[in-house]
């Protein structure tokens, strides 16, 4: 603002900015707009008070967040429009991704109508495509018949927010193209999206030069930013070793291509004194740096890290063009301000604090320091200071630290950067004009990569290759910043030991357990499918372990790991694969793989791969008793004739107040022959429906005797079977259950035995944030 004597330091202005534009973030609703005429008093009286100016900071940037949050959420699919056949009209703005079942795709629409009835526009929508009998090229403009269905994903303790993820992206709706003979192409010009038809080119011609090579996914990674080609496997050494930031096009590969483009350009510049008197080498190298950083990331298709890189990297190559020397922690804080003005919404990402938090900590722990020593040991020194330093942070956002990454990224770090990137990136950019050469490069890079890959499984499979930590409360947040701060300072500071201590909470602080006689039960939102987990004071049963697609997702790795170690529990005393069906074994292997197991019954021994101990068919009269919790297999009897669904576990969790019936998936069938067998036991006061709330289930005789006063659907959202079914939910309403479902609750945690009436937590409102859906 013109002759606005802002006298507040750089960095604390960008920390006030951040500090503004955060705090929106923690809201469970957008606030009402007229709370932005706040600001305009707020300024009046910053112009005369100092000490009111970061404040003014701190509001702007809310209010600059406020409003692109609001522009996002106004493209919102109305709710009478889910489930419903739509015509959209619009170009493919993404990479198709293609497997054996479908193409995956992002979708910029034009125009949306039913009929001839014009409809209101979402915006960028992400489709799926099963069996398309078309080749899809980006940028290429279509008609399609499709079925959208607003923003959703699951919600539990320790996941992925999907919600979250969306809407940083700006997709407002997602769906799938229904099969009709009139989707049609509408127009196919090379110039619509041509950075990306040329990434989708090499795409094809990189696959087709590295013919199914091992590592073929990460040199596609590296090359042009698309990592859904990297196997599950390698991911999970990857992230073992803390090296999977060396396969995104970020801030540390973009920084090394403009700083290689710089120093040469520089170089080769000065060779000629009289170009030199025309413009300072210096100069000229810091435009080769910041074309080439532009380059590199228009060829991961100006990717949200990328469009972060690129602008770190112009704020410090512009302070060599401006012929200004800056110091860092300004260079640092003129890179968070512009990143926050371009995209405020950033700030969603863990890349935005783990790249910034990473250079800060360079920044803090390598300056000030006396006689530094060789460049190994100051290169070592780096990754020391980026494990301490980035720990809390990690723990936070991923409650799990790589142990083995300093090491491992003392050696991988330079190697990728110097060896693999360059080769990629020459292979890349050859392979279309001389595809020979670029074959050549890619395999070399591929054995590049071949000859680090033995090292880091090596530390990967060690045995304390990553450190796991519940989440740490909030209120440890505050000391660690100030520990670390501490620990890290240079050496002559009194007792930077003291810093370890005010670590301490970060790491000692465990979440709350059940007491005696407890038992705290939460049913798992795995969309379509059945998961839900039982404590007590020292054991926890797994009761199913959700729905598997393919290669790509199943409900173990995405919902019930991430929750078993978001609460801190390392084993399963007993797991229950209920019955065969994949939306309920789903989840089983990834679980047996990453969680000690001590027990496992289930009624398809023969579908269930445990080398690790031996398999149990469960059966009626199955009882034990943990911490004063009773639980009991009360069904499939001995002698029951049925299969599939109707073999089902049944199991009945009894405290001293109250009790907990999962029934599986048994359908009429079984429910009678209960109600004539068991028909004792089955009284409860929570029941999980049988078999999703399908029409073959819940019969009204079998819901008067369990009598229950809570009855949970775990049901997908939208999803195509129908379920919970209307004439079933008539029925428990009839019978006075309250309904939750997890397709609108998420997670649904009980605490039984420690009151009278057990009241349920739903995740969804309990942790909501202003994008999750209602």
């Amino acid at each position: 603002m013109p002759g606005f004597p802002v006298r507040c330091s750089i960095p604390l202005s960008a920390l006030a900015l951040l500090a503004g534009i955060g705090l929106l973030q923690l809201l469970p609703d957008l606030p009402d707009p007229w709370w932005g005429l706040l600001s305009l008093p707020l300024a009046m009286a910053a112009w005369r008070y100092r000490s009111l100016r970061l404040i003014l900071i701190v509001s702007l940037g809310f209010l600059w967040a406020w409003l692109s949050a609001a522009l996002v959420l106004q493209r919102q699919l109305p709710v009478t429009l889910e489930g419903r056949d739509v015509v959209v009209e619009g170009m493919i703005s993404s990479l198709p991704e293609r497997d054996a079942r479908r193409a995956h795709f992002e979708f910029e629409v034009a125009k949306c109508y039913q009929g001839d009835r014009a409809l209101p526009n979402p915006g960028r929508i992400a489709l799926s495509w099963y069996y398309p009998d078309a080749v899809l090229h980006v940028g290429d403009r279509w008609r399609l018949h499709v079925r959208l269905k607003r923003p959703h994903g699951l919600r539990n303790p320790g996941g992925f927010d999907y919600e979250a993820w969306l809407f940083r992206h700006r997709i407002r709706a997602t769906g799938y193209v229904r099969a009709r003979q009139d989707n049609r192409l509408i127009l196919s010009r090379i110039w619509d999206q041509p950075v990306n038809r040329l990434r989708q080119n090499l795409t094809r011609h990189i696959a087709a030069a590295m013919d199914e090579r091992e590592f073929a996914g990460i040199i596609r990674a590296l090359a042009i930013g698309d990592r859904d080609a990297i196997s599950p496997a390698q991911w999970r050494i990857l992230t073992a070793t803390g090296t999977n930031h060396l396969v995104a096009i970020s801030g540390l590969h973009v920084g090394i291509v403009a700083g290689i483009a710089f120093f040469l350009m520089r170089a080769l510049w000065s060779r000629f004194p009289w170009l030199c008197l025309r413009w300072p080498a210096p100069k000229l190298g810091a435009v080769a740096g910041i074309s080439a950083a532009l380059g590199y990331a228009a060829l991961a298709g100006f990717s949200i890290p990328t469009q972060r890189s690129v602008i770190m990297v112009a704020v410090v190559l512009g302070s060599v063009l401006l012929g200004r020397k800056t110091r860092p922690s300004h260079l640092l804080a003129w890179a968070l301000i512009l990143v926050l003005l371009w995209d405020p919404l950033s700030v969603l990402e863990a890349g935005f604090w783990l790249s910034f938090a990473a250079v800060a900590v360079i920044f803090y722990g390598m300056g000030q320091r006396l006689a530094p020593r060789g460049l190994w040991w100051r290169w070592g020194r780096v990754q020391v200071l980026i494990a301490l330093g980035l720990m809390p942070l990690m723990l936070i956002l991923f409650e799990r630290v790589s142990l083995v990454a300093p090491v491992a990224n003392l050696i991988a770090v330079p190697w990728v950067t110097l060896v693999v990137v360059p080769l990629t990136l020459l292979g890349s950019i050859l392979l279309l004009p001389l595809p020979a050469v670029g074959a050549v490069l890619l395999s070399l890079a591929n054995g590049a990569v071949g000859w680090l890959w033995p090292l880091l499984q090596g530390l990967a499979h060690s045995g304390m290759a990553q450190w796991l930590q519940p989440e740490p409360p909030a209120w440890a947040y505050a000391p660690a910043l100030v520990g670390i701060i501490w620990l890290l300072a240079p050496r002559g500071i009194a007792g930077r030991w003291l810093g370890c201590v005010l670590l301490a909470p970060m790491v000692l602080v465990n979440p709350a357990r059940p007491g005696p006689g407890e038992a705290w039960f939460t049913l798992l939102d795995v969309g379509q499918g059945l998961a839900a987990v039982v404590e007590t004071a020292g054991h926890v049963l797994v009761f199913d372990t959700g729905p598997a697609t393919g290669e790509r997702f199943n409900a173990g790795n995405a919902v019930v790991v991430p929750f078993l170690r978001h609460y801190g529990i390392q084993r399963i005393d007993t797991l229950i694969v209920s019955h065969g069906d994949m939306d309920h074994r789903g989840g089983a292997a990834a679980v047996l793989r990453q969680t000690a197991v001590q027990r496992l019954l289930t009624s398809v021994p023969d579908k269930i791969h445990w080398p690790q101990g031996r398999v149990e068919s469960c059966q009626a009269g199955q009882r034990w008793q943990w911490d004063g919790v009773i639980f009991e297999i009360i069904y499939p009897l001995a002698d029951q004739p049925y299969r599939g669904n109707d073999a089902s576990c049944v199991l009945r969790v009894q405290t001293a107040r109250q009790a907990l019936l999962l029934p599986g998936d048994i359908e009429q069938r079984s429910e009678r022959l209960l109600l004539d067998e068991q028909g004792e036991q089955l009284p409860s006061d929570i029941l999980v429906a049988p078999h999703h709330g399908s029409n073959t289930s819940s019969t009204a005789a079998f819901l008067r005797t369990v009598n229950p006063a809570y009855a949970l659907f775990a049901v997908g959202y939208h999803n195509r079977y129908g379920f919970p079914k209307p004439a079933v939910v008539s029925r428990y309403a009839a019978e006075g259950a309250r309904l939750l479902d997890s397709a609108h609750s998420g997670a649904i945690t009980f605490r039984l035995g420690s009151a009278a009436s057990p009241r349920p937590d739903t995740f969804r409102q309990q942790a909501r944030h202003y994008w999750n859906s209602p």
